[in-house]
């Protein structure tokens, strides 16, 4: 996936339910994160080992864990490294009660976030990942997940690619084998049980262009690592970016009904860009902008109004929110009337 603007370059049964081990975990710090970015909770804030995530997924669990002695407290950012570093079942669980009283209640806010951001099959039953037949996740939602990580929580992002994190004198390494390849790699999250085999997300970054790789069910470690960093390298080699539309640059304008002026036009948030294959050389580019619902005043500037759609003759569409750069007011009451005519005549068409 192009991390950029959520193309899809390649995929194999990426739509898949499957089991996602502690790829999971993501969207378990990805709630945490939420609440630390919405002044909720502080990374200095303290939650409590309580005894059933110490025997769950500490130390009497024989899974990964970060070994948080049972009833003591840690804070809120050794969690953070105990979860993304060491893979901590004992630190999921503590932030799971710890932001919801129960993992049960924490499962069901983890369900609801992934359809927010788009995850659309997704669904969870716990905080780590552990297996359970109602724990899913399919590649394409886990690198959806990863993207909202990178562009959402910037500040907090940078702890995936971190390689080692000392606790109470237990000294965890990342367990994430790309990090130390020289392919751009700078996280996220690796899984393993039985039942889901190997799995890993990764992302990385060369000469400005970031791509985020999902691998699932895998038979062992060597495996998981070869397939993740020879994908990665694939996509490098083989797309360009193309700047389509500058930041701020008026890409079209909308109509809108019953304002002050007609026309408001439209611009993005960042630069549009596509990624396409270096061959074939030339490409078809295709591209429409969708409204919501008719536009009706009053409309503020940077009010998302509508979305650009755009793909080319050999890559997938492509999604841009589109925001209004001025203010239009309500019109006079005959612009309104007018344009209320002109809008039920032109339903009655459609029909």
């Amino acid at each position: 996936m192009d991390a950029a603007t959520g193309a899809v370059l390649f995929q194999i049964r990426s739509e898949e339910l499957a089991a996602p081990a502690s790829m999971s975990k993501l969207m378990t710090l990805a709630l945490l994160f939420k609440a630390i970015k919405a002044g909720q909770i502080k990374p200095s804030d303290e939650f409590v080992m309580s005894e059933n995530a110490w025997r769950k997924g500490g130390a009497p669990s024989g899974t990964s864990a970060m070994m948080v002695p049972v009833n003591t407290k840690a804070r809120v950012d050794e969690l953070i490294q105990g979860i993304a570093v060491q893979s901590g079942n004992d630190a999921a669980m503590s932030v799971a009660e710890g932001i919801s009283g129960s993992e049960a209640a924490f499962a069901k806010l983890m369900t609801e976030e992934a359809r927010r951001i788009g995850m659309s099959k997704s669904m969870f039953a716990n905080a780590t990942g552990l297996s359970n037949p109602d724990h899913l996740m399919t590649a394409r939602d886990l690198a959806i997940l990863a993207r909202h990580l990178i562009s959402e929580y910037p500040d907090q992002y940078a702890v995936f690619g971190q390689k080692e994190f000392l606790y109470r004198k237990h000294k965890f390494y990342n367990r994430n084998p790309l990090l130390n390849l020289g392919i751009g790699v700078d996280g996220l999250k690796t899984g393993h049980t039985a039942e889901a085999g190997y799995g890993l997300v990764a992302s990385a970054v060369q000469d400005g262009k970031r791509l985020i790789v999902v691998v699932m069910g895998l038979e062992n470690e060597n495996q998981r690592r070869d397939e993740a960093s020879r994908i990665l390298e694939w996509g490098f080699k083989s797309f360009n970016t193309v700047r389509v539309f500058d930041d701020g640059e008026v890409i079209g304008q909308a109509r809108v009904w019953g304002g002050q002026r007609w026309y408001v036009p439209l611009s993005s948030k960042g630069d549009v860009t596509l990624s396409l294959p270096k061959s074939p050389a030339n490409q078809r580019l295709s591209a429409a902008i969708v409204y919501k619902a008719p536009l009706k005043p009053p409309v503020k500037k940077g009010d998302q109004v509508a979305v650009l759609r755009l793909s080319s003759s050999s890559s997938a569409q492509s999604e841009f929110p589109l925001y209004a750069t001025e203010d239009v007011e309500k019109g006079g009451i005959v612009r309104q009337g007018l344009d209320s005519l002109v809008l039920m005549a032109l339903r009655r068409l459609a029909l």
